[in-house]
């Protein structure tokens, strides 16, 4: 980033497609200090990237939740939520991973973790972007969302070893008992899903017949 107080869209670019590309490379050279506005505003945008897909999926009816006559009013919520959302993971996510560090006898200076923390995010918006395949087969989305997932957990093993210099043992072992977690958690989604789509459908079709009722 620039070392001027202006926010650098251009090199925001730039770092956010070298954190993909080579998260390494990335992290190895990344800052850890120059203040808490630089990565606020990184996941601000993530956030508003992210809300905005999943407002044009729920218009389209591709999410993976199915909410029906309501898919306009949910997405205009969801793209208000991912903002806030990502402010608010950006400081727990920071606070989750300091003690991570700590662990792993990283950096536990809190700057620095939260600067981590938002070059991690840029999943955000990759995951948002690869939202629709849950419209198409919740088990596809599913699978793409652990892939995603377990993608965001590899930065994060770099964001510990290349930029918090956390020993590497340690941090592959953190990274692994995560990995666990994710795939669970992901599993038992789906599952949720697949249930809370079932009484919308039902829902939806109370509401279908209403309307027909009072037409008659």
């Amino acid at each position: 980033m620039s070392e001027t107080s202006t926010f650098d869209i251009n090199a925001f670019i730039n770092e956010s497609k070298e954190t993909l590309v080579n998260p390494k490379s990335h992290f190895s050279s990344m800052k850890t200090s120059g203040g808490m506005a630089e990565p606020i505003i990184k996941v601000v945008i993530y956030g508003a990237v992210a809300g905005a897909f999943v407002f044009l999926w729920s218009i389209l009816g591709l999410g993976a939740i199915k909410a029906g006559f309501l898919g306009g009013a949910v997405g205009a919520m969801a793209f208000v939520w991912y903002i806030i959302a990502a402010v608010i993971g950006l400081f727990v996510g920071a606070v989750i991973l300091l003690i991570i560090s700590s662990v792993c006898r990283g950096n536990t200076d809190f700057e620095a973790n939260v600067r981590v923390t938002s070059s991690v995010m840029v999943i955000m918006p990759i995951s948002a972007l690869l939202g629709f395949t849950g419209g198409i087969s919740l088990f596809l989305g599913t699978v793409i969302g652990i892939g995603v997932n377990l993608f965001a957990l590899y930065l994060v093993y770099n964001g510990l070893t290349e930029s918090l210099k956390a020993t590497p043992r340690t941090s592959r072992v953190a990274i692994y008992i995560l990995a666990g977690l994710v795939v669970l958690f992901m599993l038992m989604g789906m599952s949720a899903t697949r249930k809370l789509n079932r009484m919308m459908g039902k829902d939806d079709l109370k509401e279908l017949i209403r309307e027909e009722r009072k037409t008659d």
